[in-house]
């Protein structure tokens, strides 16, 4: 299968933060974590995504180097990229990005 990367629209979503970013682990039994060419530890971070429509995804999303945030924080993924990926007659969405910033308020959003 050829992998192909589909960029993601992050400016139609809105991203919440509901775990705390991990290692990424290529083995459960050994603990062994996933690093990235440059040897970086790759993280693992749980997102809820929402459109406008309402509809809400949980979606886990990779990034190199540990993220600086932290579950209720609202964020923005910087260059998110989605890999169709396929196994044992299996397929899904993986999603990586190279950061994260913090959520521009929504338009008539006041802060109490």
């Amino acid at each position: 299968m050829r992998v192909i990367p589909i960029p993601v629209d992050a400016a139609r979503l809105t991203f919440t933060c509901v775990k705390p970013p991990r290692p990424r682990l290529l083995n459960k039994e050994t603990g062994e974590i996933k690093t990235d060419k440059t040897g970086q530890t790759v993280y693992e971070v749980t997102l809820s995504v929402e459109d406008t429509f309402d509809r809400i995804e949980l979606v886990k999303v990779a990034m190199s180097g540990e993220p600086t945030i932290t579950p209720g924080d609202e964020v923005t993924p910087v260059d998110m990229i989605g890999y169709v990926w396929e196994l044992a007659g299996r397929w899904g969405i993986s999603y990586r990005v190279t950061g994260f910033r913090p959520a521009a308020p929504a338009f008539g959003r006041t802060g109490v």
